[in-house]
Order: C-alpha cells, then structure tokens, then sequence
C-alpha cells in the first residue's frame, strides 16, 4: 500500500472521527443511575438532566440499575462502548469498591463530565449537652472520658469518615460509639437525648437546627456556609482539617475513559449549563447542597484528594478490607 493511500485512509479516518464528535448525538444516550429510584441521586440526575438534554440537543434515557452498593452500574457503564452514549450517573461510593472489598473498578476508569454538588459534613448536639461549641466539646470529652455518646452509622458512611477524621487530626477521642441505620434514626435519637452529638450532612439537620430541636457544633468545611453563617468552621479550631477538607457525599456524571475529548467537551458544557439552572440551584439549595459544576481536571483533581483523604482514613480506623497502599492511593 503507498504512503500516499495511508495518508489518504488516515486523514479520512480522522476526517470521520470529527464529523461524528461534531453530530454527537445521533441517537438516544443511555443513563445509567447507580441507585433506585426516589433516593437522592436519582432526584439530582432526574432534575438537572432536562436542562442538560435542552443544552445538548438530545435524548438521555434515564435507567436505575441497582445492586452491590452500585458496583452493577458502574461495571456495566464500565464495560459499555467509550462513545458519549452510556453515562453513569453516581455518588461518591465507587472511590472506597478497592478498599471496602466492593470490587475492583472506581472512577480512575471513567472520565467526569461533571461533580454537580457536595453535601457538607457538621456535628449536631443535643441541647441539653454540656457544650456548645467544639473546642467545648473536645475538652469535655477529654475531662470526661467515655462518657460522651456519639451516633455513628455503617463503615464508609459520612459519621464513620468524619469520626475517624477527628480521632486523626485530634488524637483518639474517648466516647460512646452508638451505632443506627442511617441519618432518620440518629437524628431523633439525638433530639430524644438517647445521644449526645452527631456527624451528619448539613441538610439532612437543617431544618432541626432552624427549629431549635438541635445545636450546631461545627461545619467540616474549607468556607464558611451561607445557610449557618454563624456557625463556626472546625478548621478554625485545628487547621489540621484542612488536609482532608473540603469533603462530603457528591453527585456526579462520568462517561468511560477513551471517549472522543469533542464529545467529552459537548457533554461538560451541556451539564454545566444544566447545573446553572435555576431550578437544579434552587433544589440543591433547598437540600443544603454546595453546588459545584466542575470538570476537566478541576474535578479528576477533587475525585484524587477525596479518594486519597477517605480511603486512608478509614484505613487508619480499621474499617477497610484491604490497605490503599495495594491499590496505589496514595496517603494524604
């Protein structure tokens, strides 16, 4: 064959790449929800995605595929053609799979489209504990050893990640750990008086906070929150927190690595003029969600620090089934 007909075959392949990245989409895209439906990151996907689809000038089919803390979704998404047609719409759960035992894939092999918001960690007390502030609460855990009671949930879940982040920056903290199935029930326990304190998600206590049933301790975070503007930043008290800060569940959508950059590109701008809109602000609001609306390196840069920081953490608390060191994740 002459190198002018390889040329020839090569210029017009890259000819037909571009004419197809250009035309993207030429069909409907499939996407595919790591949870069921109803939960939190189907509400998300469900109401920033219109806006997407009207931005990109297509159709993406939304399917819930359930299972394995989200491990068939992501496998699925995974294994499908890298063409902008199959996109996986998750949570933050894929970057602890290696460490947690849950599988051998995360988001090191997809490329994001766009990390849309992040829920904001915060301690939430009783109002009859004998303090009112952190540095309160630490030096009465540290007067009176094993006598505070702290709610916490499963493994990985945001009250585990959070109380080893303290017992890291801090030094181990003597308390009662009293274990519940999820937010709903620690949060009525707390205002019930059945516990003294609680790492929870500043919207699922907001609303508590507002009503006077709670008090708030601290927010984990890099800024201060435009919702709590009163209430302090743990960094002011340790700046330690800041290694693994700013932190907390998100919401995003990823496409496989190898996707064309053109079609990559056409469906960042399209989320992002998605999550701009002012239905999708006002709903992330409304939950006491952070809006983020990153992508590109922005985003592959918080997906590493938030991965490096949770994984080593839960490590160090004895909660994963395999080190991060085996899997390359680097210690923060």
């Amino acid at each position: 064959m002459s190198r002018k007909l390889i040329g020839a075959l090569v210029a017009f392949g890259l000819s037909a790449t571009a004419a197809t990245a250009q035309q993207y989409p030429t069909k409907e895209i499939q996407g595919i929800i790591q949870w069921g439906a109803g939960g939190s990151t189907d509400t998300v996907m469900r109401s920033v995605t219109p806006h997407a689809e009207e931005a990109l000038g297509g159709t993406v089919v939304m399917q819930n595929m359930t299972g394995a803390v989200g491990a068939i979704a992501l496998n699925h998404v995974a294994g499908s053609a890298a063409d902008g047609y199959t996109l996986l719409m998750g949570a933050e759960n894929p970057l602890l799979y290696k460490v947690m035992g849950l599988g051998d894939k995360d988001y090191s092999e997809f490329t994001p489209i766009n990390i849309l918001a992040r829920g904001t960690p915060m301690l939430v007390a009783n109002n009859d504990a004998p303090f009112d502030d952190y540095a309160g609460m630490m030096a009465y855990i540290a007067a009176h050893p094993g006598e505070v009671r702290m709610g916490a949930t499963g493994p990985g879940g945001l009250p585990s990640v959070i109380t080893a982040m303290i017992n890291t920056v801090e030094g181990q903290i003597d308390v009662i750990n009293v274990p519940y199935d999820g937010d709903g029930p620690a949060l009525t326990a707390l205002q019930s008086g059945a516990i003294d304190v609680y790492p929870a998600v500043l919207g699922a206590a907001i609303e508590s906070i507002r009503a006077g049933a709670m008090k708030p301790i601290a927010i984990f975070d890099v800024e201060q929150n435009e919702k709590l503007p009163d209430v302090p930043l743990v960094t002011a008290s340790n700046d330690g927190y800041s290694t693994y800060l700013p932190w907390g569940p998100f919401f995003g959508v990823f496409v496989p690595k190898g996707t064309p950059d053109d079609v990559v590109a056409k469906l960042s701008a399209a989320y992002a003029t998605g999550a701009a809109h002012p239905d999708f602000v006002k709903l992330m609001d409304d939950r006491g969600f952070s809006m983020m609306g990153i992508s590109g390196t922005e985003a592959t840069d918080f997906l590493s620090k938030w991965q490096q920081g949770t994984a080593w953490l839960l490590q160090d608390a004895g909660l994963t089934k395999a080190s991060p060191e085996e899997f390359g994740i680097a210690r923060p």
